[in-house]
């Protein structure tokens, strides 16, 4: 029996692969389905019409008969056949049709055959050398076809394959295909169901199964299984997750995937999505009861071994969850959800894109934020209020000359009390409606209250203020109110000069509790200071065009004038303590990223950009500027992380009277190779600041992607700077037709280690990519510690690939 259905499923696997296939891959395919007739075709109810080569009727019959590539055309109804021979009944509008037969129904669906019998509205029809198209570029073809009603279908001898079948040749075996005895597609089921089915990859057998079923390729979303997720870890040992996808209704649905371990107990992921009719929620999360094991010197001899199992057995779990809603009218809201019970989870079971930019705030990377949110914007306004709290997963800086160890060998973390709840939050804009003294005003308003269960000194205090001994001490609560308002209006020369004056105004009010015990400091403080500045802006672009290409100048100068800031040494800098001087930021009047940190007298502000255009997306663009202030501002200063003398460095670049330099620019010798660049340098031309990235494309599906950041603005000497220097490369080169590699990274320069890395051998022809590789993670701060594994990672057209594309919700 079994010789008998191998040498059958070959036959008919030949027959179709040169007969059904040779049907979609003829060049009139494309030409019939542009003469698909629209739903009014200018016939009557009923009507019939028929061009060919010779025709004739005997009483309700129409036959005719075509000559060769001038085949017969009917049009009845918005549907349309094709063949060579015709037999159509006017009465019950069944037909029959010969030859290379093309149908093509009202609603745009193309089935080819070498004979075909079909109802008047091709609901019900058998067919010969079967074979159609489907929406999604799947092709289903069959010896023969039966179309039972609306909504099922009957394949004998059949092939399914998401893959193109065709080339510049003809005919070609596809990648990745199911063939089976009998076929059933059952629109109601919304499925495709097989009997003694064969799985192949490139026409070679791999897998059988009497029965197997997937949904419709029509359907956006159904529920079954996904495919699966293989890796290999030294903690976990091999890993095999396998996602179930259950769909409740068009608009909610459940993500069931277990990850199953050979070294270490489950973990059971779970993901709840429901969208409702004016907002969407979705839930993500995982449990395991398992104890602890990673990077551990379990006998205190000094060598960490990579995959020790220690401690007690625990109940283990995460939640990242948000949520947003937008009814109707000015008003939004949302909230997120993040907490992990364990905070080497996520690293050590692998867990997928934990941090997320969900919400109105975000976490930056290995912290989790959860909050609630608030948004109400019109045409003129904008407000906003918010509150969340933060929990971290880093390692805490304090010991990264231990490794980040405590005495017994366990990673220490960023203490979360020392980080703030914030609530509330509020942020608003509001402009008039129309022009104030022929310019734009702008009235800004900002207020926030931030609470601190533990002590924090610098950067956040004021190093004048941080005590020697900071043992007891609780943490500085801090509240904010501030009001701004802004108004600028351009005039234009005739020469094009640009002229923008403006007048900017600023009030900022503080309460502080829980102050440390310095320089005479009260406990409790309230404070007040104000800032108003007026100045003006001038730019004066300049472009010329030539034969080979268009040269832009665009000089830009700033002159300003505030009173001297009052920068009190009790407000705590919770907002301000990064800024990034770019070509926007520099020409600011706030150029912090918050409110803590303000700037005030003379100011001169001076850049200029120069683009050059060869064509469309070839172009070089360059951009150099500085600013200059009457006096130096020491209070912008800070102490060094992990000094022991307390001496004080600029990490804002701003503190001196001459800011850094900053220098970006952009190059873009063809569509295919794009640049970008932006650095600060000191006034001695040293950097302080750098990234850089490039990205090229070559042939069809080569690519690359090179990216460099550098920060070389913490001036303590040895081991215990934190300056740092990285490379990163992502890139995949096709060797050998589908066959490629695969190899990302990152080097750490500053540390002379390959800090993370991934080599891979992969297969991908547009339908079926499938990635084998090696990985090694070998960061300091990965909180389980190195980590080395073998990956796969799947992606097939129609069923989805290793990840959870199940599909939008409605």
């Amino acid at each position: 029996m079994q010789g008998d259905r191998d040498q059958r499923s070959k036959t008919f696997r030949a027959r179709l692969l040169a007969g059904a296939a040779l049907f979609v891959c003829v060049p009139f395919a494309g030409e019939v389905l542009a003469q698909a007739a629209p739903a009014s075709d200018g016939l009557s109810k009923g009507a019939v019409y028929v061009d060919a080569a010779s025709a004739g009727r005997t009483g309700d019959v129409i036959t005719a008969q075509g000559d060769g590539d001038d085949r017969v055309y009917l049009r009845t109804d918005g549907n349309v056949l094709r063949g060579d021979d015709l037999a159509y009944d006017l009465s019950t509008g069944a037909a029959s049709i010969g030859g290379q037969v093309e149908a093509i129904s009202a609603d745009g669906t193309v089935v080819y055959a070498s004979h075909l019998e079909t109802d008047r509205d091709l609901k019900a029809a058998v067919a010969v050398d079967f074979a159609t198209r489907l929406e999604n570029g799947a092709s289903l073809m069959a010896a023969t076809a039966v179309r039972r009603s609306e909504r099922v279908n009957e394949l004998s001898y059949a092939i399914f394959t998401p893959c193109p079948i065709c080339d510049a040749d003809g005919p070609k075996t596809p990648s990745i295909s199911i063939q089976a005895e009998k076929v059933v597609q059952d629109e109601a089921l919304r499925a495709v169901i097989y009997r003694n089915a064969i799985f192949r990859v490139g026409g070679v057998p791999v897998f059988y199964t009497p029965f197997f079923a997937h949904p419709d390729p029509t359907v956006e979303r159904a529920s079954g299984l996904l495919v699966p997720i293989i890796n290999y870890d030294e903690g976990r040992g091999v890993s095999v997750e396998l996602p179930y996808l259950h769909v409740v209704s068009p608009s909610e649905d459940w993500l069931i995937s277990p990850q199953i371990n050979t070294e270490v107990a489950p973990l059971l992921n779970l993901q709840w999505r429901r969208r409702f009719a004016e907002g969407s929620i979705v839930a993500r999360g995982g449990y395991t009861y398992e104890r602890n094991f990673g990077d551990f010197d379990l006998d205190g001899d000094g060598d960490y071994e990579s995959n020790v199992r220690f401690g007690d057995k625990e109940h283990r779990s995460y939640l990242l969850s948000h949520g947003e809603f937008d009814p109707q009218g000015p008003w939004r809201f949302g909230f997120t959800a993040e907490r992990t019970s364990d905070k080497t989870l996520f690293d050590r079971y692998d867990i997928r894109d934990p941090y997320q930019d969900n919400g109105l705030y975000y976490g930056d990377r290995r912290r989790l934020i959860s909050q609630i949110y608030a948004e109400r914007q019109t045409d003129r306004s904008y407000v906003s209020v918010a509150a969340f709290s933060i929990q971290s997963l880093r390692l805490d800086p304090a010991f990264e000359d231990n490794d980040f160890r405590d005495a017994a060998g366990f990673k220490v973390f960023e203490n979360d009390d020392t980080l703030p709840l914030v609530a509330p939050l509020v942020d608003a804009r509001w402009e008039p409606a129309g022009p104030i003294f022929g310019g734009r005003l702008r009235v800004k308003g900002s207020a926030v209250s931030l609470y601190r269960d533990s002590f924090v000194g610098a950067p956040v205090l004021n190093p004048d203020i941080v005590p020697t001994d900071t043992t007891g001490l609780s943490g500085v609560d801090s509240r904010r109110l501030t009001a701004q308002a802004e108004w600028r209006r351009v005039f234009i020369t005739g020469p094009g000069l640009r002229i923008e004056p403006f007048i900017d105004t600023r009030v900022d009010l503080y309460s502080l509790s829980d102050l440390p015990p310095m320089m005479g400091v009260e406990s409790d403080e309230s404070l007040s200071r104000t800032r108003a500045s007026a100045g003006v802006d001038l730019s004066y672009p300049l472009i010329r065009r030539t034969q080979r290409a268009d040269i832009i100048l665009e000089p830009v100068v700033q002159v300003s004038i505030s009173n001297k800031a009052d920068i009190d040494p009790r407000i705590p800098n919770e907002d301000s303590q990064v800024i990034e001087l770019d070509e926007s930021s520099l020409f600011r009047m706030d150029r912090f990223s918050g409110y803590d940190l303000v700037e005030g007298g003379a100011r001169l502000t001076a850049g200029g950009r120069a683009t050059i255009r060869w064509s469309e997306g070839r172009s070089a663009s360059l951009f150099v500027g500085r600013s200059y202030r009457a006096d130096d501002e020491d209070a912008f200063r800070t102490t060094i992380p992990d000094s022991t003398t307390g001496q004080l460095y600029d990490p804002t670049g701003l503190a001196s009277s001459a800011s850094d330099w900053v220098v970006q620019g952009s190059f873009s010798p063809s569509d295919r190779i794009r640049s970008w660049g932006h650095a600060t340098f000191d006034g001695s031309g040293d950097i302080h600041r750098g990234e850089a990235a490039i990205d090229g494309r070559w042939g069809r599906r080569n690519l690359a992607t090179v990216s460099y950041i550098i920060d070389r603005s913490n001036p303590l000497a040895g081991d215990l700077n934190r300056n740092y220097e990285f490379v990163q490369l992502t890139a995949q080169q096709f060797v050998y037709g589908n066959w490629g590699v695969a190899v990302a990274g990152i080097a750490d320069l500053e540390g002379n280690i390959i800090t993370r890395q991934e080599v891979g051998l992969l297969f991908d022809d547009d339908c079926f990519r499938v990635e084998f590789g090696y990985r090694r993670n070998n960061t300091r701060v990965r909180a389980s510690g190195t980590s080395e594994g073998i990956y796969v990672r799947l992606n097939l057209a129609t069923f989805g690939g290793s990840g959870y594309g199940q599909g939008e919700m409605r």
